[in-house]
C-alpha cells in the first residue's frame, strides 16, 4: 500500500473535517481499521482478568503472551523482558524506583530529556546519590570523562522531544563501558526509526506505544534486558507482582520476569489492538514511515527558514540542528515579527486553531533544552511551536501551517478555510459522530 493512499483509506477524517495535525511527538493518529478490528474482536470475545485460570482469563493471558511476543519481535529484542506500564512515563518510574541509588551509583541525565527522565533525579536525591547533568549538544563533543566517575544509571533520549535532535546510540556502548546501566527513552524515536535491540543494548528502554500507532492510549512498555533486571529492586509488591505474601511473617515473594514489574492488572483488552498495531506498522516499514515524515519535516523547514519580511528579516527562528540526518520529523521555531522579537507561541497556536491546524506550543516538558536555546521560564518567551509530522500527514498540511506562520509574524488574520462540507456528509453517514464534526469545525 502507499502511504499516499492512507490518508484516504484511514485517516480520511482529517479531510472531511478539513484537519491539518501536526503533533504526531504529542500522540500518532490512530489508523481506523485499527480501531474497527479492535471493537470487532471485543464484541465477539469474552476476556476476563489474566489473574486467574478461568477460561475467560486464560483467554486474556493469550493476548497478553502475544502482545509480548510481537514487542519482542517489533524491536528484536529476543534477549528482554516485556512489562507493559501505562505509558514511557509508567516505565522510567519502575526503572528509577528501583535501581539502587546510593553515595557510590549516581545518576548522569542529558540536560535535554524530558521532564519524566528529570524525575529521576529525585529518586537518587532521596537516595543520596550524586545528580550530574550533561550536554549531549551535536555542536560538541560529548566528554566521556563524565561517566567514569562513579558509575551508576545514564539516562538519555534517542530523540529530543524538544527539537528532534537524534542522539548517537554508541553512547550506550559507551556508558556501558564505563559500568554504568543505561536507561533509554525511545518514546520519541521509535514512531519513525528502526530501533534495532541486537545492535544497540541498552539496559532498559521506555516506550509509549500510542505515540507509534495511535490506539490504544494508556500502554506504554518497559524493555529490560534479561541480565540487567537483577540491577532492579522493588521498593513494594502490589496485586499481580507476587507469588506468595504472608501477613503473619512479613514476607513475600515477587514473581521472576516482567509480571514482577507489572502492579495490578495490565490493561487486557488493548492487548489485542497492541499485537494489530504492530503488525500494521510492520506491514507499512518503519523506513517508509520515516522517510515520509523526514521528507515532510524537511520541507516545512526550508520553506519557514525562507519566509522574510519586507525588509528582508526572518520571519523564523528555528531550532535543533541543521543536519536533517540527525533530526527525526520535527520542526521546532518562533516565529518573529518585523523587530525580530519572538511572537508568544499561544498567539501562534490560536492563529493556528483558527483554521484548524493543530501544533503544539510551550517547552514540552524539556525544560532543559528549552533552557539551552533561551527559552527557559522568566524570559519574555517561554515557550516554542513544534510541528512534528507523521504517516498520515501531506504537503497541504505542511503548507497551511506555513501560511499561519506567514500571517501570524506580519500581524494579518490567517485565512479561514471554508467548513468542510464533507463533514456534514461524513455526518450524515454516521461515519463521525456530531462531537468530532463540533470540534472540528467550530
Amino acid at each position: 500500500m502507499l502511504i499516499a493512499d492512507l490518508r484516504t483509506r484511514e485517516f480520511a477524517r482529517l479531510d472531511e473535517c478539513d484537519h491539518a495535525y501536526l503533533d504526531y511527538t504529542g500522540a500518532a493518529l490512530y489508523p481506523v481499521s485499527l480501531v474497527e478490528a479492535h471493537a470487532e474482536m471485543l464484541r465477539g470475545a469474552v476476556l476476563g482478568n489474566p489473574h486467574s485460570e478461568s477460561g475467560a482469563s486464560l483467554a486474556s493471558s493469550a493476548l497478553l503472551a502475544e502482545a509480548r511476543g510481537r514487542v519482542r519481535r517489533f524491536f528484536h529484542a529476543d534477549d528482554y523482558e516485556v512489562c507493559f506500564t501505562p505509558n514511557a512515563s509508567g516505565a522510567i518510574r519502575l526503572v528509577a524506583e528501583s535501581f539502587a541509588f546510593g553515595p557510590l551509583a549516581g545518576a548522569v541525565l542529558s540536560v535535554d530529556n524530558h521532564n519524566s527522565m528529570n524525575g529521576i533525579r529525585e529518586y537518587a536525591r532521596r537516595a543520596g546519590a550524586p545528580v550530574r547533568y550533561v550536554s549531549l549538544d551535536v555542536d560538541s563533543r560529548f566528554d566521556e570523562r563524565v561517566l567514569a566517575d562513579r558509575p551508576g544509571l545514564f539516562a538519555f533520549p534517542a530523540q529530543s522531544n524538544f527539537s528532534g535532535t537524534k542522539y548517537p546510540l554508541e553512547l550506550v556502548r559507551v556508558a556501558r563501558a564505563a559500568g554504568h546501566a543505561v536507561l533509554l527513552d525511545a518514546a520519541a524515536f521509535a514512531p519513525t526509526n528502526v530501533l534495532d535491540l541486537r545492535a544497540v543494548s541498552p539496559d532498559f528502554v521506555a516506550v509509549s506505544l500510542y505515540k507509534m500507532f495511535g490506539y490504544p492510549t494508556g500502554v506504554g512498555v518497559l524493555l529490560a534486558r534479561r541480565d540487567a533486571l537483577p540491577l532492579l529492586r522493588r521498593p513494594w509488591f502490589a496485586g499481580g507482582t507476587v507469588e506468595h505474601v504472608t501477613v503473619r511473617e512479613l514476607s513475600h515473594v515477587l514473581r521472576t520476569g516482567a509480571e514482577g514489574f507489572e502492579d495490578g492488572t495490565v490493561n487486557f483488552l488493548s492487548m489485542g489492538a497492541v499485537s494489530a498495531g504492530l503488525r500494521w506498522l510492520e506491514e507499512l516499514g518503519i523506513e517508509r514511515i520515516g522517510m515520509h515524515a523526514a521528507s515532510l519535516s524537511r520541507s516545512l523547514a526550508s520553506m519557514l527558514g525562507s519566509l522574510r519580511h519586507r525588509g528582508g528579516q526572518p520571519m523564523v527562528r528555528l531550532y535543533g540542528p541543521a543536519d536533517q540526518r540527525i533530526r527525526g520529523a520535527v520542526v521546532t521555531f518562533n516565529v518573529l515579527d518585523e523587530q525580530g522579537r519572538a511572537v508568544p507561541h499561544e498567539t501562534v497556536e490560536a492563529a493556528a486553531r483558527e483554521v484548524r491546524v493543530s501544533v503544539r506550543g510551550g517547552c514540552f516538558c524539556n525544560p532543559g533544552a528549552a533552557e539551552q536555546v533561551g527559552l527557559g521560564f522568566g524570559t519574555p518567551t517561554p515557550g516554542a511551536v513544534r510541528a512534528s509530522l507523521g504517516v498520515a500527514n501531506n504537503m497541504r498540511d505542511v503548507e497551511r501551517l506555513v501560511d499561519v506562520v506567514s500571517a501570524v509574524a506580519t500581524t494579518r488574520v490567517p485565512n479561514r478555510r471554508p467548513r468542510a462540507s464533507a463533514a456534514q456528509s461524513a455526518l450524515q453517514a454516521g461515519r463521525i459522530a456530531p462531537s468530532v464534526v463540533a470540534a472540528f469545525t467550530a
